[in-house]
């Protein structure tokens, strides 16, 4: 019978691992792509997916080349002496394929540049067209910005926020004036305010005191509902309790409104008052069930002793919830952390991670590839976070649910 018996346990368990199975791996798997995609050149990432990094890599836009070039140019690209496609300095002046849109989009005697086949009038489907035959001639010419299959450029130009004509290191290096108008190539350029490294040390800027101040203002409210009796106390909690089911959304109009005939609109305080007004409730929620779970004993001797409040306060009930309020901090840093809707209207002069993400894309949708550098960026820190304090998360979620 013990045969049977755990194959029957391990078949009972197995819905129970299979499950844990797939939400490992629907978590793993976009983020090993995302931070594998981060470290590919741009090429790379708008030709092939993340998965065939290590594959064996293929020159892509031969068969376009042939299809749209090879005619006049030849296969080899020198037919024309005057517009040799093998020359590097030539292929080095169309870093980008919208560049190579506009000058094939010239007439030649009156003729268009091509005819037979000739490009597709829709902007996007010609681009779609031209990316692998540019990629093919820089290939050939010698004259690829970026040979390597993994580099940390990306990272630099979502640092610096650029969105130049090639990318933040090569420019540079070659010194490209146009393309390099804010920027002075040194480490000043990673507080550039169109970088996510602006944006980080906004983002810290706002959720570190946004953390803080809820918390504070959270243990001595709890304190107080605990371990202090004074008239109305159960209502006052009660409407506390009440206070979470009010959507943020409903009070961003009238508080926005209030920052501006105050003069705050923008500002960091205002967007710290904010924060802590919404997180409130909750941590006092959180803090007066965990203190009122703690032993009734362990503060009539302390008063006994005669220990006031305030001495209660910091010297017992402070260390003994460490662990909720730990949670409490950790739950409070994440959600501002990836908050993009307070930050956009309350902050937008000084764009936090999640915001300055969506500013690096080019109006024109060039620099999309460096989004998934920008994206790894922003979550990084909560990553760090989690991996590093993920105990008091469960601890968090049971404080004051169990008493005894």
């Amino acid at each position: 019978m013990k045969p049977f018996q755990r194959l029957n346990r391990i078949f009972n368990h197995l819905p129970v691992h299979l499950a844990l199975i797939l939400m490992c791996v629907a978590w793993v798997l976009p983020t090993m792509g995302l931070f594998v995609t981060s470290f590919r050149n741009s090429e790379d990432v708008r030709t092939t997916g993340w998965w065939t990094a290590l594959a064996a890599r293929q020159t892509p836009g031969e068969p376009e080349y042939t299809t749209y070039c090879a005619s006049c140019h030849g296969a080899d690209g020198k037919a024309l002496p005057a517009a040799d496609l093998s020359d590097p300095t030539l292929i080095e002046k169309y870093p980008r394929s919208n560049r190579l849109l506009a000058m094939l989009r010239k007439e030649i005697n009156g003729q268009p540049h091509l005819t037979d086949p000739a490009l597709p009038e829709n902007p996007n489907e010609a681009l779609e067209k031209l990316s692998p035959i540019l990629t093919y001639m820089q290939d050939f010419s010698g004259s690829s910005q970026d040979q390597s299959r993994f580099t940390l450029r990306n990272y630099a130009d979502a640092l610096v926020g650029y969105k130049g004509t090639q990318n933040y290191l090569t420019d540079c290096e070659q010194g490209v004036e146009s393309a390099l108008s804010k920027f002075k190539c040194t480490a000043a350029d990673l507080l550039n305010p169109e970088g996510m490294g602006r944006a980080f040390v906004n983002s810290l800027l706002v959720a570190v005191p946004s953390t803080l101040l809820p918390i504070l203002l959270a243990a001595f409210a709890a304190y107080a509902f605990a371990w202090m009796d004074f008239k109305g106390r159960m209502w006052l909690f009660a409407l506390l309790v009440g206070l979470q089911i009010v959507p943020l959304q409903m009070t961003l109009v009238p508080i926005a409104r209030m920052y501006v005939s105050l003069g705050m609109e923008g500002s960091f305080i205002g967007i710290w008052l904010f924060h802590t007004g919404f997180g409130l409730p909750y941590a006092i929620y959180l803090l007066r069930n965990y203190l009122s779970g703690l032993p009734k004993e362990v503060f009539e001797s302390v008063y006994l002793d005669g220990a006031n409040h305030w001495t209660a306060f910091w010297q017992l009930a402070i260390p003994l919830a460490t662990p909720a309020i730990a949670s409490l901090a950790i739950f409070q840093f994440l959600w501002i952390w990836n908050d993009f809707l307070v930050a956009k209207i309350f902050l937008s002069n000084n764009p936090v991670l999640t915001v300055q993400i969506t500013n690096l894309i080019d109006p024109r949708g060039g620099n999309w590839h460096i989004l998934t550098g920008a994206a790894f960026l922003s979550f990084l820190v909560p990553m760090i976070v989690f991996f590093g304090f993920q105990r008091y998360f469960v601890r968090g979620m049971l404080a004051g649910s169990v008493k005894g």
